[in-house]
Formats: C-alpha cells, structure tokens, sequence
C-alpha cells in the first residue's frame, strides 16, 4: 500500500506509532544519517527515522559502531532534523555515553532532544540499560529500545551473528524486552533474532517492535538506508535487502563526468555563462589599453 499524499500526512506521534501496532498497519523506520537524506524519506513517506550509531561504519570510516562520539552523531542528527516534517526522530546514543550512570544518561539524551530536535532516543541491551532507559523515560525523554544483536556490545556476544538460537539465549532477549517494556520503553528495535523467537515473544509485548532481521511478525521493519540503496559494497547482512543500487550509478556518472572533462566535451555551451557582445567589446578594449600603457 502506498503512502498517503505528502499534503495528507500528518506529524508522527508516539500515539500514532501505538495507534498503527493495534491497527496491524506495518511501521516503516530507515536509518539515515544527512539531510539530503532525509529529504528522500521524509517524501518517500517514512514513519520513524533513527540517526544510528551506524554511521561510524557508513559514513565516518570506522570499522565499528564504538568510535562515535555524541559530537559526531549530535551533528549527523541536526542535519537530519533539518529534512524531517514528518516521520518521528529517534537519535541513537553511542557506546560510552549512557552506561555509567542515570545521571550521565539522562544528560545525554537531553542533549539529543535539546540541541539536535529529536523526539527520542535509543540505547542498547536489556538489564542494567533497561534502568537507564527508565531514568530517560522519568527525564522527560521517550526512549526506544534495542535486544538481539546489539553492535556497540558484539564483542560480549560473541561477533556480528544472530541471537536467541538456544533456549537460554531467546529466554534472555524475552526477558530483555519484557524489562525494556516494562521500563516505559515506547518501542524496542528486535534485531538478528529467529523468526520462531520473535513470534513466541510477540503477544507478550504491548508496545510496537521494529525488526531488523527478526522476521515478518513484528509490527514494522527497519533498514540503513546505505543498505537499502546498496551505497556501499561492504558487509551486507543477511537481513538487508537492496532495492536499489545507487553506488554503481553514481560510479556510472562520476565516470561519465570525467570522462567528458579528459576529452574536453564538458563544459558544453549550455554549460557556460554568456556576455553581452558590446560589453565583451568594452572589456577587451580596456584590456588593450592597458597593455598599451604598460608599454610605454
């Protein structure tokens, strides 16, 4: 089903992304990290966009998600928020910026909401962020949660691979959710979990689940707009489809580009400024009396 007109569309709420799950209508969330970027979601009808963390690996050149500073995301995240009217913003908080303390979380997602217009945050993993995550909640601030495969802590699960494959491991991402929920979280992002956990898990969460390589039974799914597109030709997840594939057309015109700059059929007329021809005449005529002068 296509998205309504962009005339039509209206804010998106937390009441509307609850309003939607008891709807059945699927939440589309994109991953995105600049404002021409956002421009195309926001006109392609996207309903919530996150700033992940992501963008270390996507954009900055880091080999993971753990260099990233809040400086750096709180960049990315204005300029998004500069394209966005629509969809609801969700900034991602780094590795390092939430974990010691409520105090120190709280600080930070003030400083998402309060110098970069998010409307959330989201953090990572279950048990002692899920206290953080409810100290957030009791600032003032909607948090999103984020079980499975979380990136910024891959190490500890031993790589970039799916979780809950044994009973004990999709006991734990249950009782992670359950904890996410039932610290005011208003949504959790299910990423790299089987489909049959996801599934069993699903009638026991009230609030939206978002699913990144969880399956098709979560109440909408999410996907970096690099992957997507097919941007960049790095690691790809199982679970990222390509719709498009945007980096090998920009190689194409880069190419062409230069190409026609080494065989000087670019800059083409059409491509260049014009003068008046009585006002050319002024010009050279002053430039011959100046050399006449210098002359002399």
């Amino acid at each position: 089903m296509s998205s309504p007109p962009k005339d039509q569309r209206k804010r998106v709420t937390l009441t509307k992304l609850a309003e939607m799950r008891a709807l059945g209508e699927p939440i589309v969330m994109i991953t995105a990290y600049d404002h021409p970027s956002a421009l195309v979601v926001e006109e392609a009808g996207a309903d919530v966009v996150l700033v992940g963390d992501s963008a270390a690996n996507n954009v900055l050149g880091y080999p993971d998600t753990v260099p990233i500073t809040v400086e750096e995301l709180l960049m990315l995240t204005r300029a998004v928020r500069r394209g966005l009217k629509t969809p609801l913003l969700v900034g991602d908080l780094p590795f390092g910026s939430y974990e010691a303390s409520d105090a120190q979380a709280i600080e930070t997602a003030h400083r998402f909401v309060k110098e970069a217009g998010c409307d959330a945050v989201k953090l990572e993993g279950g048990g002692a962020s899920a206290e953080r995550a409810r100290a957030i909640v009791r600032a003032g601030v909607p948090v999103m949660g984020h079980i499975g495969l979380t990136p910024q802590t891959a190490t500890m699960l031993g790589g970039y691979r799916a979780q809950g494959r044994t009973a004990a491991r999709a006991k734990q991402v249950f009782d992670d959710a359950l904890a996410l929920q039932e610290a005011g979280c208003f949504a959790i992002v299910f990423e790299a979990i089987p489909a049959e956990v996801t599934n069993a898990i699903m009638p026991h969460l009230e609030i939206p689940v978002i699913g990144i390589g969880a399956g098709p039974s979560t109440d909408g799914q999410v996907l970096v707009l690099h992957d997507l597109l097919a941007i960049h030709d790095g690691f790809q997840p199982k679970f990222a489809k390509r719709f498009a594939a945007v980096k090998a057309e920009m190689l194409r015109g880069v190419e062409a580009y230069a190409h026609e700059v080494r065989t000087r059929q670019f800059p083409a007329p059409e491509n260049s400024y014009g003068i008046a021809p009585e006002e050319l005449d002024r010009f050279r005529d002053s430039i011959a009396a100046e050399e006449h002068h210098s002359r002399r």
